[in-house]
């Protein structure tokens, strides 16, 4: 039996409401070396900075509507947590949605970001009614980039993130890509998959 504040389900996952309870789980996924190679030159984060800082920021999503924030990914066999995905306003452009994901090592290389990812997009352009969704990912990172093809997302444009993005990067390592879909696009992509 799935737990309470299920946002969606999928044929292997399921995604809920992110609580405090899931403190340790997020901690331990943000403390792989490997998991945070791309996003802090996988330097885990501090349990202090962790608690005080980015648990009270990926709650303080919770209950919006239409939904937005953070969402607890688990495989239905056996319920176990496999990450996190998140659709909110893009920080960049605030009329974007921006998608995110961040699973464990167990979970790669199974196709589950990206079917996460995909009914997120699906959800939020058929239900919740958002115009556009987009997603960035440092240039190097091409499984992420993989992901967000296979979402459906498009190639945007090629950027830099700024020096206190990724402390102690250098610019060639900040060079970073952002992929997009409008909701026509999505639309347009249905149907052609339905011919």
């Amino acid at each position: 039996m799935n737990p309470p504040g299920i946002l969606l389900e999928t044929a292997r996952m399921f995604l809920r409401e992110l609580c405090a309870d899931d403190a340790d789980l997020i901690f331990q996924l943000d403390s792989d070396p490997e998991v945070m190679r791309f996003i802090s030159q996988g330097v885990p984060t501090p349990r202090e900075t962790f608690l005080q800082v980015y648990l009270p920021r990926m709650l303080s999503w919770q209950g919006q509507r239409p939904p937005r924030g953070f969402w607890a990914a688990h495989l239905r066999a056996g319920g176990e947590f496999i990450g996190w995905f998140h659709l909110r306003p893009d920080k960049i452009t605030p009329e974007e949605m921006e998608l995110g994901y961040r699973l464990a090592r167990s979970a790669w290389g199974r196709g589950l970001a990206t079917e996460g990812a995909r009914a997120l997009i699906e959800k939020a352009f058929r239900e919740w009614g958002y115009e556009k969704i987009s997603a960035r990912t440092l240039a190097v990172n091409l499984a992420s980039q993989r992901v967000m093809q296979k979402a459906g997302l498009k190639f945007e444009h090629e950027f830099t993130y700024g020096p206190e993005v990724i402390p102690g990067a250098t610019e060639s390592e900040r060079r970073a890509v952002k992929y997009s879909l409008a909701r026509r696009g999505f639309a347009n992509q249905t149907v052609s998959t339905l011919e």
